[in-house]
C-alpha cells in the first residue's frame, strides 16, 4: 500500500497526546541531531576550503604573472576594483586583502615541495591525542594547485593572514596552522598565542616526563609545558611573596589561563588535603582535559632551590592517592619559579617517583613606592571613617 500524506497536513490537527514517545524515537532523533551538526560542520568547512583554494590560486597568481612588472604598480588597486564591480555583494576584494593573497603564498612559496612534510610533523603530536578534522565533502581539488596542504582548508582565512603577518618562519606558521585546525582556536585565542610567542616557549620545561610517563602521554604533557611564562599582565610591588603572587595571578585567571595554553581547568587556589592528619595546602589544582589528569602547581617567588622538588613530589603522590580515579592517568607536578638552574633542576630530579617539570617566569611589573601608597583621596576617606566611628561612640 502506497505512504500517502494525511489529508489534514497542513493543519494543525495533531496533538501532542497523539504521539507515542519511546527509547527508539530518542534515539532516532539523537542521530538525526548527530548527522544535521555533522553535515553542518562539513559545508562550513567546504565553503572555507573552496574560498581559500581561490584566495591561494589568485595569490599565485599575482607572484607567478609578476602583475606588477607586466601591467603597472596600480595592478593590484585596479584588480580590486574590477573584481568589486563585479562582485558587488562580495567582502573579500579589497586592496589590502588582495595583498593578504600574494604573501600568503610568496611565505609559503620557497618551501612548497616540503609543506606536506613540515605540516605531517606537527600533525603527528596532534593525531596521538586522539583529536580528528572532520572529514571534507568530496574530493579536495589538488589539481589545480597541488601545493595546497588540505588542513589549511580547516582554518579560517583571518587566521592565516594573522599568522603570515606575525610569524619568523614556514615552521612557526604551520605550528599555529596546525594548533587552530585541531584545536578550533578563536583569532582572539590566535592573537594572545601568537603575542605570548607560543610556538617558541611551548614544551621548553625542563621535565622527567619521557621516563615517568609513557608515550605518548609524555609527548603530550611535554608540549603543554613552557620554559619561561611570561607575567607581564601581573603588577606586584618589590619583594613580593608567594601568597601575593598566587593572590594576583588569581584576580587575573583569565590571562593565566591563556598563558598556560588550551586545555587547563581551574580548580582551586590553596586546596587543602589531609594527609597523616595533618591538613597540607596545593598552590593551584588544575585538571587537563586533553590530558585527563591533575595538574599541581606550586609557585615561587624564588629562583628554584633543589627541595622544591620534594615538597612537590609529596604534593603531586598525595593527589594522586587521594583525589586520582583509576580512570585518570598520573597527576603531573609543576614548578614555576623565578629563575631555575637546569644543573641544580637535573640533580633534584634523581629519586623523583612522579612526573614533574620546572619552569620560570618573567616580566612582572614592579610597582613603584609612590603606586603602592594610598592616593590622597584613599586617605580623606579613611580619615571620615574614623571620624564617623569617633562619633558614634561618643
Amino acid at each position: 500500500m502506497k505512504n500517502e500524506m494525511p489529508k489534514d497536513f497542513n493543519k494543525k490537527v495533531v496533538k501532542i497526546h497523539d504521539v507515542r514517545i519511546d527509547s527508539d524515537y530518542a534515539q532516532w532523533l539523537t542521530d538525526i541531531k548527530a548527522r544535521y551538526r555533522s553535515a553542518q560542520i562539513k559545508a562550513a568547512v567546504r565553503v572555507n576550503s573552496e574560498q581559500l583554494l581561490f584566495n591561494w590560486q589568485l595569490g599565485r597568481d599575482l607572484v607567478m604573472r609578476k602583475a606588477e612588472e607586466k601591467w603597472g604598480a596600480g595592478v593590484v588597486e585596479q584588480l580590486s576594483l574590477d573584481l568589486q564591480a563585479a562582485f558587488p555583494e562580495s567582502k573579500g576584494f579589497s586592496t589590502t586583502n588582495l595583498w593578504r593573497m600574494k604573501q600568503w603564498y610568496q611565505f609559503y612559496s620557497d618551501a612548497l615541495t616540503k609543506l606536506p612534510q613540515l605540516v605531517g610533523e606537527f600533525q603527528k603530536t596532534e593525531n596521538q591525542s586522539n583529536i580528528k578534522l572532520p572529514q571534507l565533502v568530496g574530493e579536495f581539488d589538488a589539481s589545480i594547485d597541488s601545493s595546497f596542504p588540505e588542513i589549511f582548508a580547516y582554518v579560517p582565512w583571518g587566521h592565516h593572514a594573522e599568522i603570515v603577518a606575525k610569524c619568523k618562519d614556514i615552521k612557526e606558521a604551520l605550528y599555529y596552522v596546525v594548533q587552530c585546525a585541531y584545536k578550533g582556536w578563536s583569532r582572539h585565542t590566535l592573537e594572545n598565542c601568537l603575542h605570548a610567542h607560543y610556538y617558541e616557549n611551548n614544551g621548553g620545561a625542563i621535565t622527567n616526563f619521557s621516563d615517568k610517563l609513557p608515550s605518548p602521554q609524555s609527548e603530550l604533557a611535554q608540549e603543554i609545558t613552557k620554559n619561561t611564562y611570561d607575567f607581564g599582565f601581573l603588577s606586584l610591588p618589590d619583594g613580593y611573596d608567594e601568597e601575593k603572587l598566587e593572590t594576583e595571578l588569581e584576580r587575573q585567571l583569565t590571562r593565566f589561563l591563556l598563558e598556560l595554553g588550551t586545555g587547563f581547568a581551574y580548580l582551586g587556589r590553596q586546596k587543602q588535603i589531609i594527609v597523616a592528619g595533618k591538613t597540607r595546602k596545593l598552590d593551584m589544582l588544575f585538571f587537563h582535559i586533553n590530558l585527563n589528569c591533575y595538574i599541581v602547581i606550586e609557585l615561587k617567588a624564588v629562583p628554584f632551590q633543589p627541595e622544591f622538588a620534594g615538597k612537590l613530589n609529596f604534593y603531586v603522590n598525595a593527589v594522586d592517592d587521594l583525589i586520582k580515579t583509576p580512570s585518570q592517568n598520573p597527576t603531573i607536578g609543576l614548578l614555576i619559579c623565578k629563575g631555575k638552574d637546569e644543573t641544580e633542576v637535573q640533580y633534584a630530579f634523581n629519586g623523583i617517583t612522579t612526573p614533574m617539570g620546572v619552569a620560570s617566569y618573567d616580566n612582572i611589573q614592579i610597582k613603584k613606592i609612590q603606586e603602592q601608597l594610598p592616593s590622597i583621596e584613599e586617605l580623606k576617606a579613611q580619615v571620615q571613617l574614623l571620624e564617623d566611628k569617633l562619633k558614634q561612640k561618643v
